[in-house]
């Protein structure tokens, strides 16, 4: 495998392993997941709806083609982290609490910033390929 395939994966892999398994965590209600959206003061249906975006966001993200579809996934999971560190903030969780979202959202950018060529909306748009 090529250093930049291996730059790209290695994030990419992290990420999709981070959403795929806190997504069935939130869309099986697992306890400690169900305790702390509460506590964030989440209703019970939006760990369903957030575990069934994030599951698709992380399936996306890998399958190959689909450039416009993966660039609104990374844009989600941004925006899923982002939303997660400012209610932990919120919640008074301290640095603890917002490292690791904010520590994935980097990741989440890594993946994005080194996607191969094939994976980018605006070189297969020049192409003139379908979307």
């Amino acid at each position: 495998m090529k250093h930049s395939a291996l730059a790209f994966w290695l994030p990419t892999g992290i990420v999709c392993v981070a959403f795929v398994g806190s997504g069935f965590a939130n869309l099986f209600h697992s306890p400690h997941i169900a305790a702390d959206m509460a506590r964030l003061g989440y209703p019970r249906y939006f760990s369903t709806i957030l575990g069934a975006w994030k599951v698709l966001g992380a399936a996306a993200v890998v399958v190959p083609r689909l450039p416009r579809l993966k660039e609104w996934a990374y844009a989600g999971m941004i925006f899923d982290l982002s939303g997660g560190a400012i209610s932990r903030a919120v919640a008074g969780d301290g640095a603890i609490g917002i490292a690791p979202p904010l520590f994935v959202a980097a990741l989440v950018v890594t993946s994005w910033a080194l996607r191969p060529a094939d994976r980018v909306l605006g070189s297969i748009v020049a192409r003139g390929a379908p979307q």
